[in-house]
């Protein structure tokens, strides 16, 4: 049989060996989807088909639909450019959304990186050197003509070598790190959800702030003219000063409720540029009323058992679950033995020149088996550590569960106590503005009641604040029902953009890109 016959059998046998080997099943347990939870609604009682509703502006009822999916643009039902404008151009620039998508790109790489060893390794070097041996040795090298040494040594060489995945170490290492990668990008999703909610929260709450101001200052203008009637009352002498001053009072009390409706909103304007990636100092460039934001009336409510497919925080803790899972299978297979086969071969000369030559080559083929015998129950403390990780990923995956259902029932019962609030709020605004209409006529007819229409007047702004915040919960409420159900990233055909910033890698970072905050 020819020579290189029998090196083409001696390779293909070595193949299917290995591809026997490593078609072993890897050890540990296989991961099972955890069973969706035995409920088929978040409250007790059954949900009502609808909310009450009033006449105020979003005072409509509420529709709650069974199974209706949600909008990948889910804030787009709240019919506001502004919001829209504000939410896509934070999308873009949000530096908190970026990080978790490039923790992600860490996650994914390392996934590629660990699937590299599914492959030899192989490695090519060049090693010149120039040696002396000891005078009491005998030489290294010796010629035909004399004893060389010192001596120049010039080795080429390709070195291959490969670990059998006989147990699956390999493959449940790959598979726990493609678990954690999906958890990251679960988390993407959570960031995203975070973000667009938070943005359409902190709008609503600007809005709901201005409709307070200008509920505010419609009442000290009004304020102001009762304090001018009272006053030409004392110079006619149908009031006295003591009426002028409780006026003067009423009217100091209710502007120095403006500063912290001022300071409030001006927080939630630096809260918005904040979340679009800019400086406080720039500001969003959007502002935000009560009036420029509709009420949606038609509100999705999925079922618990699709809610688990939908929240991401609930699809990153079953990721940890897998991961933690494959773990077991990575410390099962590090208690058995390692099967690795290693080949080299190359040149060696002592003159660079002739290095490549058939007498100059060499090679060199060899196996290793090797398999832990004592380690003072390091293995065996590591794989039942590994499973203590595993039941506490899956106490964690069981809160989170809970924890969503618990969040989605909670929006439930507020949507419903808004809409019974907001009613309740517009019937005390209505007969708050007769009482403080009727007081307000009094004393412009000059039959005086400056006790009833200081009772009127703060009986009449508390109600008129409560209905801008009555609406303004309405609709934070509403945003939060689409957060807690998910947010409908399913539905969303691309995911979110990301942004590559350069960094030095030196000792210290140095930014590269200089229009970072631009």
């Amino acid at each position: 049989m020819c020579l290189w016959l029998r090196r083409f059998l001696r390779i293909a046998a070595a193949l299917i060996a290995a591809a026997l080997l490593s078609s072993c099943i890897p050890v540990g347990p296989d991961f099972l989807h955890p069973a969706a939870p035995d409920v088929d609604r978040y409250t007790p009682e059954k949900l009502p088909p609808r909310t009450s509703s009033t006449d105020a502006p979003t005072g409509q009822a509420q529709r709650f639909v069974q199974g209706r999916d949600i909008p990948q643009e889910w804030w787009r039902l709240f019919r506001s450019r502004a919001l829209n404008a504000l939410i896509e151009r934070s999308l873009r620039n949000n530096p908190t959304l970026q990080s978790t998508m490039s923790a992600l790109r860490v996650s994914k790489e390392a996934v590629y990186a660990q699937q590299g060893k599914f492959f030899p390794l192989i490695q090519s070097n060049f090693i010149p050197t120039r040696q002396r041996t000891a005078s009491v040795l005998a030489p290294v090298l010796n010629t035909n003509l004399q004893n060389i040494n010192p001596f120049d040594l010039y080795t080429a060489q390709v070195t291959v070598s490969y670990t059998f995945d006989v147990w699956g170490l390999n493959r449940r290492t790959v598979e726990s790190l493609q678990a954690l990668a999906d958890t990251q990008r679960f988390q993407v999703e959570a960031a995203y959800l975070t973000l667009t909610s938070s943005i359409a929260v902190a709008a609503i709450t600007e809005a709901a702030l201005r409709g307070q101001i200008d509920a505010t200052n419609e009442l000290i203008g009004l304020n102001r003219k009762m304090l001018d009637v009272l006053r030409k009352q004392l110079e006619t002498g149908y009031a006295n000063r003591s009426e002028v001053a409780a006026q003067e009072a009423q009217l100091a009390q209710i502007e120095a409720t403006l500063p912290p409706l001022r300071k409030a909103l001006a927080v939630q304007r630096d809260l918005l540029a904040a979340l679009s990636g800019s400086f406080p100092s720039e500001g969003p460039l959007e502002t935000f009323r009560l009036a420029d934001l509709q009420l949606p009336l038609n509100l999705p409510v999925s079922l618990p058992l699709q809610l688990v497919e939908q929240r991401p925080d609930v699809r990153a803790a079953q990721e940890l679950l897998h991961s933690a899972s494959a773990q077991i299978g990575v410390a099962t297979a590090n208690m058995l033995p390692n099967f690795t086969i290693a080949a080299n071969g190359g040149y060696i000369n002592i003159a660079l020149a002739s290095l490549i030559s058939p007498t100059n080559s060499f090679w060199l083929l060899g196996g290793n088996v090797a398999q832990t015998l004592f380690d003072g129950g390091t293995l065996l403390h590591q794989r039942r550590a590994a499973a203590a990780a595993y039941d506490e990923a899956a106490w964690a995956y069981k809160a989170t569960v809970i924890g969503a259902a618990q969040n989605v029932a909670d929006v439930l019962r507020a949507l419903q106590n808004d809409a019974d609030a907001l009613r309740a709020a517009r019937a005390f605004e209505r007969a708050a503005k007769i009482s403080f209409d009727l007081a307000r006529q009094q004393v412009e007819t000059g039959n005086a009641n400056v006790l009833l229409l200081l009772t009127a007047q703060s009986t009449y702004l508390q109600a008129v604040i409560q209905v801008v915040q009555a609406r303004a919960a309405r609709l934070a409420d509403t945003a939060a029902l689409f957060q807690a159900l998910g947010g409908g990233w399913w539905n969303r055909v691309e995911p979110p953009t990301e942004k590559i910033l350069n960094v030095g890698t030196g000792q210290s970072f140095r930014l590269v890109d200089k229009n970072i905050f631009q």
